[in-house]
């Protein structure tokens, strides 16, 4: 076979570097989709774990418990008041136990929490006896 009878291969670099460049943006988003499990597509991002989230939540459970937050779910909103009762006393606990412990800020927000959300229990506890 002569020279220019033999089929010349053009290898073109760049797909290569544009394939390398997915596979590590791949790779890339795998270990972050391991490092953060639940991030996938329509996942919010978690929020910080601190004293506010705690009391956040803990507030919000009170709040659903009593009816003043419906369900994601359904829609419908359900009273179980023994629940929030407990909610409202875990806070209460976290309020003594953290006592001369959390910052001027924190010890607002907490006391501040606890006022409303014990405020609430009884518009709604008397709510449901009058009805």
């Amino acid at each position: 076979m002569a020279e220019e009878d033999t089929p010349k291969i053009h290898i073109d670099s760049d797909w290569k570097v544009e394939a390398q460049a997915e596979k590590e943006r791949l790779s890339t988003q795998a270990e972050d989709d391991v490092a953060q499990p639940g991030r996938g597509p329509g996942a919010g991002k978690m929020p910080e774990a601190n004293f506010e989230t705690l009391i956040s939540t803990m507030a919000t459970q009170a709040l659903f418990s009593m009816g003043a937050i419906p369900d994601p779910r359904t829609g419908q909103r359900v009273s179980h008041l023994d629940l929030a009762r407990h909610h409202i006393d875990m806070l209460s606990v976290i309020e003594e136990k953290t006592k001369n412990n959390l910052t001027e800020e924190e010890q607002k927000m907490l006391s501040t929490t606890l006022y409303e959300i014990r405020n609430t229990y009884i518009q709604v506890s008397n709510a449901s006896r009058n009805a």
